[in-house]
């Protein structure tokens, strides 16, 4: 009988080696073709590793917690051993619950086995691991707890850090010592946009089966004012200034291993519904950890929006080697003058950090006023003025 190789994925080249999170399945279990087998996990996503083929795995040559690299062997599999319809068993499917990579992360950080812990339908959630940590003390092997020798009420946990925690560390020092950050910031006084939205939003989501959000806007606005400044939709290339002809916009969203910034290419030809259905994608498949490398790859701006967590005002720094990122922050009533009487508005401060070593502070503040105009006018956006 034959046997057949179970190999990490290929990486992107900018992503040198991973980590081997957690074996589903142990030597000698019987595994039906595109079971999942493994998670890796790079410093930018969580990779699950399917059976090439059904059969029985007879060696595990990686273990949890090793360093893997693109296409490394890191198990084999024996073909040809069992009938196929013997690999799954209705016994099987009643006892194995569907989960996702950040549930199965999550309750192996705590030591449980995902298949005990009560759930409703098919599936365990989170927040059915969460409540099953409120309910049973965790069992924390490869992260102990250290308690204090002379007082047992000064607990500490001492949990090594992710591929993706030390790559966002490691980013953002880097950005912070090549990169000369400024940040010129505004405000956008929202009522224009939040009455068009409240006007059509139900019409929107009719028609597009999607809701119609803030972002489309903000997308939007930042396109057409980067195509009127192109150098912030530019980059530093050694001793070369890359002007990109395109405009592939990262939108950072959370998600269950920190931040992410996943890519909506072509942003130019794209539609607010569009847009939003992008964004919404993106949120799911990072809740979810199933964004892949190539999701990730690339940008030439970047949006982060704050104001989801109650940020008020923020330096965002950059994400290299983009040019520049735009800040959203939560949206407040302030007074203003306006036709010279005090009015309450729906404010929003906005921030654009930028690195002037190739951006002017003249072009970044009259980018930022361009996107401000744009939104507080949102008929400029259809009539390209």
């Amino acid at each position: 009988m034959s046997s057949t190789e179970v190999k990490v994925p290929v990486l992107a080249e900018s992503v040198a080696e991973a980590t081997l999170v957690n074996w589903h399945r142990k030597v000698g279990d019987l595994i039906k073709e595109g079971d999942k087998l493994v998670d890796i996990e790079t410093d930018k996503v969580v990779l699950e590793v399917t059976a090439p083929q059904s059969g029985q795995l007879i060696e595990i040559i990686k273990e949890n917690g090793s360093d893997v690299t693109s296409e490394e062997v890191i198990g084999l599999i024996k073909v040809g051993v069992v009938e196929e319809t013997k690999l799954i068993t209705t016994a099987d499917v009643a006892t194995s619950p569907k989960t996702s990579p950040a549930v199965r992360k999550l309750a192996a950080e705590q030591g449980v086995d995902p298949a005990t812990i009560p759930h409703t339908g098919d599936r365990v959630t989170k927040s059915d691991v969460v409540q099953t940590m409120k309910t049973t003390p965790a069992k924390i092997t490869s992260q102990p707890v250290h308690t204090s020798a002379s007082s047992g009420d000064r607990p500490e946990k001492r949990v090594p850090m992710t591929r993706l925690r030390k790559r966002v560390a490691e980013r953002l020092l880097n950005a912070q010592h090549e990169h000369a950050i400024l940040t010129t910031f505004n405000e956008i006084n929202m009522k224009p946009v939040m009455d068009l939205r409240t006007k059509y939003k139900d019409k929107f989501e009719q028609d597009h089966h999607v809701k119609l959000g803030f972002m489309s806007f903000f997308v939007k606005a930042s396109v057409a004012a980067l195509q009127k400044f192109p150098v912030i939709n530019a980059s530093i290339e050694k001793e070369e200034i890359i002007y990109h002809g395109y405009y592939d916009i990262g939108i950072a969203v959370s998600s269950p291993r920190g931040l992410v910034v996943p890519i909506l290419r072509n942003v130019d030809n794209l539609s607010f519904a569009e847009i939003e259905k992008g964004v919404s994608e993106f949120g799911q498949r990072a809740r979810n950890a199933q964004l892949n490398i190539e999701d990730l790859n690339g940008g030439t701006f970047t949006i982060t929006n704050g104001g989801i967590f109650g940020s008020m005002l923020s330096t965002p720094i950059l994400n290299p080697p983009q040019s520049a990122i735009l800040g959203m922050h939560n949206i407040v009533e302030r007074p203003i003058a306006e036709n010279g009487q005090v009015v309450i508005r729906p404010i929003m401060y906005v921030a654009l950090s930028y690195d002037h070593r190739l951006v002017d502070g003249r072009d970044a503040v009259q980018f930022l006023v361009m996107i401000k105009n744009l939104l507080e006018d949102p008929a400029r956006l259809l009539l390209n003025i």
